[in-house]
């Protein structure tokens, strides 16, 4: 009697056969199939580099303070011993009126401009880091900072880390629902051709079945053939999305030099490559079950 391990090898390698059987419709399925998962994966990878990408520009939050311009050193220092002494606040850093004048005049296109002036339109100004960096605190402490006395205008500069997270999570919900429809698309594509084979190998089910075959024994090799069919559709998917990654490697980085980033595109990482391999077996075997049940009654 053979033994579980076997039974199922055995079924595995009937299904490779029958795939190896028709080649070419096997071809055509697998490119079918891994065009299909070529696209989320594909998002994937875009939206994975554009979250490496943000992480490496991304700077920490932080709140600019500007004085009233008519404001006394006296009541500067005030502000500054006072937000030393704040409890949100985790560091400050103050930057004089002058300093910033000068150095807007190093500027050549506003050098002229800033000279023709009466006198220096800078206020004088700090830069808040905040101890907690979530966006609804760092409002409420700029709310905070507008109601000091001799603040002309309080900037908080986490609005920008809003809008990237917001499009990050439009990216991923964009990703999952795109994966759900072609996922469901390849079920369907399995569906279809294990109907195929099971009126192929119809003469062959029913001599089974009068020797006293199981369904389960009967089953198997088809339910291998869909993880097989899901399986290299996922490698074909893989393949697809590392040749676009190195097909648009080059070009990108010719864009992102001309903002002073240095990026390299990288393709699917192992854990998005397993999920898409894993996906796409799972898929496969899920079409090729539910093809058995309606076909096999």
């Amino acid at each position: 009697m053979k033994t579980w391990l076997v039974q199922h090898r055995e079924a595995a390698l009937l299904a490779l056969r029958r795939l190896a059987a028709a080649p070419v419709n096997s071809l055509l399925s697998l490119l079918a199939i891994g065009i299909a998962l070529a696209l989320p994966a594909g998002g994937q990878m875009l939206l994975a580099n554009a979250v490496h990408l943000a992480g490496t520009i991304s700077a920490v939050p932080q709140i600019s303070i500007f004085m009233a311009a008519n404001a006394e050193r006296r009541a500067t220092t005030e502000i500054e011993s006072r937000l030393n002494k704040y409890g949100g606040v985790k560091q400050v850093q103050f930057m004089a009126r002058d300093e910033t004048l000068a150095r807007m005049k190093t500027n050549p296109g506003l050098r002229d401009v800033i000279e023709a002036l009466p006198g220096n339109p800078f206020p004088d100004a700090f830069v808040v880091t905040a101890t907690d960096e979530r966006p609804e605190a760092m409002e409420k402490l700029a709310a905070e900072f507008r109601q000091w006395p001799l603040v002309e205008h309080v900037q908080l500069d986490s609005a920008w880390v809003r809008r990237l997270d917001a499009l990050l999570k439009l990216g991923r919900t964009a990703v999952l629902l795109l994966g759900a429809l072609l996922g469901a698309g390849l079920i369907a594509i399995s569906f279809n051709i294990i109907r195929m084979q099971v009126l192929t190998h119809r003469a062959e089910i029913e001599v089974s079945q009068l020797l006293g075959a199981t369904d389960a024994f009967i089953q198997r090799p088809f339910l291998y053939y869909g993880v097989l069919l899901g399986l290299g559709g996922g490698v074909v998917a893989w393949l697809l999305v590392g040749a676009a990654a190195l097909w648009l490697r080059a070009p990108l980085s010719e864009l992102v030099q001309l903002y002073d980033l240095t990026v390299v595109l990288q393709s699917l990482d192992p854990r998005d490559s397993a999920l898409l391999l894993g996906f796409a077996a799972g898929l496969g075997w899920l079409g090729a079950m539910i093809s058995l049940r309606q076909h096999l009654r």
